[in-house]
């Protein structure tokens, strides 16, 4: 069977609707089959009311959908539908598996558009006023995160992370005691600041800030939305929240 569809992997953005690009919002109200991510809100899969929506999650901690279903799912849609939207958290191309639905496309023959979105290292440098890259402070910045697949070999997430000047750490928080251990070993004092950021970009986001030793403690008061964590001297010297801000910005 010839595919009829074209399949194109949106970034969905950190959780905000309003920040989706014009091409992502233009694409879901044209979409006939939307595959979405856990993560993304209500308020997002809205801008596509006249798509069948499929919640293909992969969570950690939780029951998920495993990549190859997904990826199968990916084709079958484009069989049977003209506009096919996967809609991801944060951007396609950084820790969201994109390589592999996109070999499952192109091995299926199927036509596939990539439209990037805002990753939730911006969004969360924006809630907490916080230059990732402050000059005469950063001139680096790692994204990385300390999370093995399957059949994966371990990775020197914190060797990258240590060496740069900036690291945002992605799908960490709900081990902070490993991070803080992993980073320490790798070089970083304990007395290395850091922010804590939790659903970022989002009206109930958090900020918390403090140093290395203290980020179990930032992360055990989290609640329950995604999180990423900052690590570097432009925590220190990020600029104080107002009060009618959105975020609530915690001393940690």
């Amino acid at each position: 069977m010839k595919p009829i569809g074209r399949v194109y992997l949106v970034g969905a953005g950190p959780g905000a609707a309003d920040l989706l690009t014009v091409r992502a919002a233009r694409l879901l109200a044209s979409a006939d089959v939307v595959l979405h991510d856990a993560l993304v809100g209500d308020d997002v899969l809205a801008l596509a009311p006249r798509a069948q929506k499929i919640a293909v999650g992969k969570r950690c901690g939780a029951q998920s959908t495993s990549q190859r279903f997904i990826n199968k799912r990916l084709v079958d849609a484009a069989m049977r539908a003209k506009v096919v939207v996967r809609l991801k958290g944060g951007d396609p191309m950084l820790f969201g598996r994109a390589h592999e639905e996109l070999a499952a496309l192109a091995a299926a023959g199927i036509d596939c558009e990539v439209v990037p979105g805002v990753t939730a290292a911006l969004a969360a440098a924006a809630d907490a006023k916080m230059s990732l890259t402050r000059r005469g402070v950063a001139r680096s910045v790692a994204f990385v995160t300390p999370r093995i697949g399957e059949g994966e070999r371990r990775n020197e997430w914190a060797r990258a992370a240590a060496a740069a000047d900036t690291a945002v750490i992605y799908m960490g928080a709900g081990d902070a005691i490993g991070v803080t251990r992993a980073l320490s070993h790798a070089g970083l004092p304990l007395s290395t600041p850091v922010s804590f950021v939790e659903s970022a970009s989002r009206p109930d986001a958090v900020v918390q800030r403090g140093i290395l030793a203290a980020l179990p403690g930032l992360a055990a008061a989290r609640g329950n939305g995604p999180a990423l964590i900052v690590v570097g001297q432009v925590c220190a010297g990020a600029v104080a929240s107002q009060p009618a801000a959105a975020a609530r910005v915690a001393a940690g």
